[in-house]
């Protein structure tokens, strides 16, 4: 792995701020360093999480550079950061802010969940003792930092940055402000008790950021009322791993673009496999491989309206054209064009920096199956909701994943290599077969339903001929290498999990493919990626097999594993992609949808396991996507 550069903060280290439009990284230093507005995929203004140089939000007190704690307040994305300085103490809250909740339903339209962003973020600083020299500095970098801004203002404490094409952030605060180079600056003194206030908004909107003291903290108010209300409606066990269910399910809402429902995989883009390499990806996007994965988490834990929100994204773009793609962008698109930003140096001098994502056009043939299986899982949950559409769709799919069986594909890893016959591709699509086929039957389509039964069945003794060697399954049809993905033949009941395939090939992947105990999505030396470079652990994949542990009957070592990966989190108990296993940095894109919605997974079979009573197989996942507690 590449040698850590002192000038980028860990990724893990960073705060995540969410309004469910965009989204902002916080660094310890009290500085913004990621936020794109509009949309979590626009260009940034601050991007100093790519560039040193790439524009910055700073907050913090005079002198010191570490505050001595960072939390979320319990139940929100409202970060607290405490700092303790010769003279005093100051605590600092952030947050993108969201006025009130209100659920929308009309005659002819979907059910959907709707807030009201400010499309502000806000910093609240309190002293708490003595007194606290604070200063700020808002340097905004247009257009992924290649463009600055041009100040106007500053009286009154508001100012207005604009780039050279128009773009506007709007800087308003309670402390007197300098304009200088490119910056915004103000310094003020705090006494024990007294506050102080700086926000950024941009877009169209009325309310632009707070003029006042008291408005600015009434509307963090609003903002943490808003998520611990949202929160108060899911559904969660009384245990000690409660608080990581809970901090996932608010990343998954963070990561969430309320507009039209859409979970993108991660708010950023380029943060790297390998620091100074070249596996940098942008993941603002939404991936159709997460809806079953979405599902199955947001069903288990009891936010219904969410999982339709995410359903309906899901079916919507499917009417629009049927050639399923592997991704869309949060508003629909279906051009999402990938292109390098060489201007910028890259985390830790990791490049190329890419915006865009050439995999939108590649061939993945499992994405029938997460289509599918996602709404098999929804429709079992919500007690048939469909409509005549959406039969005609799940015929229209089914038939796809048909026609695409013969052919090679890129895999679930969007290998940049020579398509091959992958073992979890082919898995998919009979996932999407099966799942068709269940669909059809409860619709009463007995003949489909048979039809489809009889394909899915042919399906299956294909992959157990060809994708099995010595009782274990492999990447793909013409290999004997591993791949982590196998693990989920378990999850998705193409066998019984105390079948002997099965319990070798976990006990395989546990062997054979992990680092200092945890999961590799591949060896990169036995697998034609079409890339160069080392990559670390898949936290995913290392989550997955806590389940499939739990799955063949190994609670105890289901439990180690995921006791060890709780306890990997970054201090604010976010995951990135991947983990480092002999250092424990995260790596890649921060936070990862998917590595979040595995550990949901995960926590809730070693819960299940615990309460089960005679120690047998694990409890499995109901066709409604939450464990239940017999096999």
């Amino acid at each position: 792995m590449g040698a850590t550069d002192n000038r980028f903060p860990p990724i893990a280290s960073y705060g995540f701020l969410s309004d469910c439009h965009t989204s902002a990284l916080v660094s310890f230093s009290g500085s913004i360093e990621w936020l794109c507005v509009p949309r979590f995929d626009s260009p940034s203004a601050f991007g100093a999480l790519l560039d040193r140089g790439a524009g910055n939000f700073k907050l913090a007190p005079r002198g010191v550079s570490v505050p001595i704690s960072r939390r979320y307040e319990p139940g929100t994305l409202i970060l607290e950061t405490t700092w303790v300085t010769d003279t005093g103490w100051v605590v600092i809250h952030d947050a993108l802010t969201i006025g009130e909740w209100e659920q929308q339903a009309g005659a002819g339209t979907r059910p959907r969940t709707e807030h009201e962003s400010d499309r502000s973020l806000l910093r609240v600083a309190r002293c708490i003792d003595g007194h606290v020299e604070l200063d700020m500095e808002c340097l905004p970098r247009f257009a992924y930092g290649a463009e600055a801004a041009e100040w106007s203002g500053g009286e009154l404490g508001e100012a207005i940055a604009q780039s050279p094409d128009g773009v506007e952030l709007q800087l308003t605060s309670d402390m007197e402000l300098e304009i200088e180079n490119g910056a915004a600056r103000a310094r003020t003194r705090l006494r024990e008790d007294e506050t102080a206030f700086c926000a950024v908004s941009w877009g169209d909107g009325d309310l632009g950021g707070p003029r006042s003291a008291p408005e600015a903290l009434e509307r963090l108010d609003s903002t943490e009322e808003f998520w611990r209300a949202w929160l108060r409606h899911g559904s969660f066990p009384d245990h000690p791993w409660r608080i990581h269910l809970q901090r996932s399910a608010l990343v998954l809402k963070g990561l969430t673009y309320a507009p039209t429902g859409a979970i993108v995989a991660a708010p950023t883009t380029s943060l790297p496999a390998t620091p100074g390499g070249e596996r940098n990806w942008d993941y603002r996007f939404s991936w159709i491989r997460d809806s079953t994965f979405s599902l199955w988490a947001l069903h288990t834990l009891g936010f219904d309206d969410e999982a339709r929100d995410f359903m309906r994204f899901v079916i919507d773009v499917c009417r629009e054209d049927p050639r399923l793609q592997i991704m869309y962008g949060v508003g629909g698109e279906k051009q999402l064009a990938e292109r390098t930003l060489d201007h910028l140096g890259g985390y830790a001098g990791s490049k190329p920096v890419r915006v865009g994502n050439a995999a939108f056009d590649q061939r993945q043939n499992d994405v029938w199956g997460a289509l599918l299986d996602s709404l098999y899982l929804h429709e079992k949950a919500l007690r048939g909701t469909g409509t005549p559409a959406d039969r005609q769709l799940i015929r229209e799919q089914v038939e796809a994943a048909i026609a695409a069986w013969p052919h090679p594909d890129q895999g679930i890893w969007e290998s940049r290599g020579e398509p091959k016959h992958y073992v979890s591709s082919k898995l998919m699509i009979w996932v999407a077969v099966d799942r068709g086929a269940r669909l059809a039957r409860s619709l009463g389509f007995a003949e489909v339903a048979g039809k489809w039964e009889e394909t899915a069945e042919r399906m299956r003794e294909e992959i157990l001929e060809r994708g099995v060697r010595d009782g274990v399954f492999r990447q793909h049809y013409d290999t004997d290498a591993l791949d982590a993905s196998t693990l989920l033949i378990p999850l998705f009941r193409f066998l019984p999990p105390d079948d002997r395939r099965v319990r070798s090939t976990v006990e395989a992947i546990e062997r054979q493919l992990t680092e200092h105990g945890l999961v590799l999505r591949y060896l990169v030396e036995e697998t034609d990626d079409g890339l160069r470079g080392e990559e670390g652990t898949f936290l995913i994949c290392s989550f997955w097999l806590v389940s499939a542990l739990s799955e063949i009957g190994e609670p105890r070592r289901a439990r180690a594993l995921c006791e060890r990966l709780l306890a990997a989190a970054g201090s604010l108990d976010l995951y990135a992609e991947e983990l480092e296993a002999r250092s424990g940095r995260h790596l890649g894109n921060f936070p990862q949808a998917f590595t979040h919605l595995a550990l949901i997974n995960a926590v809730s079979h070693v819960i299940a396991d615990e309460r089960r009573r005679d120690g047998g197989v694990t409890a499995v996942f109901s066709e409604m996507g939450g464990v239940r507690e017999d096999a």
